[in-house]
């Protein structure tokens, strides 16, 4: 079973977009996915077309404890997901004072089906007590950095903050990071990508996810790429990603 936490504390980069769509190319492949969404906005159960109510899903695990297998909902894609609602930002209020808070989605995993594999976690854009979880639970950090100078500024802080992470839990993250809204009529764009292998070399992904109407307009319909544009450039590069994602060891099936 491999875990991958979708973390950028940058908004708009193609986090959500990232997940989806990972999920879809893994299906195709044989893979059975599990998503979680730990963001409060709830994107990602949004784009997969499942509605919670307030205090369901995973605000139910980190209020109640309510175990992740009794939290899934299956997505019209084929795969599981367990929602986010708006009570989960609640959580940092609620539990940002435990300690041991931070450790509470790491042990509930045991309770989750582990022929699941993988497990992508949709991270809020904050490090807070909903990341942190991720970030403790996961097995490797994918970082989406949109194609511009403020992601690129925002990608040098979060490679800081997880250095930091590192030293403080006595462990190192496996990651990737994956240029996203690519733009080639754009010669920032090109900077942004050249800088960020200059300074980070082969852990920045071959694939680029070139900015694409599909993608854009998928979520509205409730469907990921694959199923709304099969054969559209967004669907192809995500298809290019999740393999090359996969040759890095970032898809392993069986038993953690």
């Amino acid at each position: 079973m491999s875990v991958i936490a979708v973390f950028n504390q940058k908004g708009g980069v193609g986090k959500t977009t990232t997940c989806l769509n990972l999920a879809a190319a893994w299906v195709r492949d044989g893979a059975n996915p599990l998503l979680l969404d730990l963001d409060p906005q709830g994107h990602l159960s949004l784009a997969s077309g499942v509605v919670t109510s307030p205090g369901a899903g995973m605000a139910a695990f980190f209020q109640h404890q309510t175990p992740l297998l009794h939290l899934l909902e299956r997505t019209r894609s084929g795969w599981d997901l367990i929602p986010a609602s708006p009570d989960l930002s609640k959580i940092d209020a609620l539990r940002g004072g435990d300690p041991k808070a931070a450790a509470l989605l790491s042990k509930g995993m045991n309770a989750v089906v582990r022929e699941r594999s993988p497990i992508l976690m949709d991270c809020c854009p904050n490090l807070g007590v909903l990341t942190l979880n991720a970030l403790l639970a996961a097995d490797y950090v994918l970082i989406p950095v949109a194609a511009d100078y403020l992601s690129l500024q925002g990608v040098f802080r979060l490679s800081t903050a997880l250095d930091v992470l590192e030293k403080r839990l006595k462990r190192i993250y496996p990651r990737r990071i994956v240029v996203t809204r690519f733009n080639p009529r754009r010669k920032l764009a090109f900077e942004v990508d050249r800088q960020l292998r200059e300074r980070y070399g082969e852990t920045v992904c071959k694939t680029r996810i070139a900015e694409n109407v599909a993608l854009a307009t998928s979520p509205s319909v409730s469907q990921d790429v694959f199923r709304y544009a099969p054969h559209s450039g967004g669907a192809a590069d995500y298809a290019a990603l999740a393999k090359e994602l996969s040759e890095a060891g970032f898809l392993q099936v069986g038993r953690k």
